[in-house]
């Protein structure tokens, strides 16, 4: 069970990391607040055989985002366990840490819960409600009772020991979490533009997951640009609450 602090907290980091599983999933929206706060940073493509840093007290914080591959298929995909390694040692060290969709999900499991495929797969725009801890916690004070995000997976996860959940949907029970003050998992997807959604509609493999969750890929296409719209107050309020939250 990972625990808050240890032998790497003394070190003060200077540099984030952006773990990176698929080139259609990148910062996106999460770019702006970076820059706003001053945050140097560099992706990481461990799936291309990137090596970690040797040295992680100089890793201020870390940034998951999602891809196409399940948080528990590290005997496929051996660079998991690789990342699994790291998310848990930045988490012992107290580093701020934020998943997005699979990158929520192995934070999750880094912390003790369980992954596991759903019984639906929750593709496209579609609401959440914020719960009672969501609404009070300080990354979605102010965004209203629901938000409509992004949604892209058939995975979900079981609420970490110690964690709160801050939202869920009509699916999924679990939608977004938080452990202690400096980590995050949300499953959906806040950071999302209209390039990054247009990728995943046209490339075979994405939009071939988007057919079979029986979401039009065009339909959804079009109905993008209100949705991000509407969205983007949100995604700015979150993201750079987030990093308020880390003191930056």
């Amino acid at each position: 069970m990972v625990r808050r602090g240890g032998e790497d907290s003394s070190g003060e980091g200077t540099s984030w990391l952006v773990l990176r599983h698929t080139p259609a999933e990148g910062l996106g929206l999460l770019a702006n607040p970076l820059r706003e706060f001053g945050i140097h940073h560099r992706y990481l493509d461990l799936p291309r055989g990137e090596a970690l840093p040797r040295d992680l007290r100089t890793v201020g914080g870390l940034i998951v985002l999602g891809g196409t591959m399940a948080a528990y298929e590290a005997d496929r995909h051996p660079f998991l366990a690789t990342e699994s390694t790291l998310i848990e040692r930045l988490l012992t060290a107290g580093r701020p840490v934020l998943g997005i969709c699979l990158g929520a999900q192995l934070i999750a499991q880094a912390l003790g819960a369980r992954v596991y495929p759903g019984e639906k797969r929750e593709v496209g725009w579609g609401p959440v409600t914020l719960t009672e801890d969501g609404t009070d916690d300080p990354l979605f004070a102010g965004c209203g009772p629901t938000i409509t995000p992004f949604h892209m997976h058939g995975d979900t996860y079981e609420l970490p020991p110690d964690a709160q959940n801050l939202a869920r949907s009509p699916l999924y029970e679990q939608e977004a979490f938080r452990w202690g003050d400096l980590v995050y998992g949300l499953q959906f997807h806040l950071e999302f533009t209209d390039t990054m959604i247009a990728k995943l509609a046209s490339e075979p493999e994405s939009r071939a997951y988007i057919t079979g969750a029986g979401v039009d890929p065009d339909r959804l296409l079009a109905e993008t640009p209100a949705r991000l719209r509407s969205l983007a107050d949100v995604a700015q309020r979150v993201f750079s609450g987030f990093f308020a939250q880390c003191g930056l």
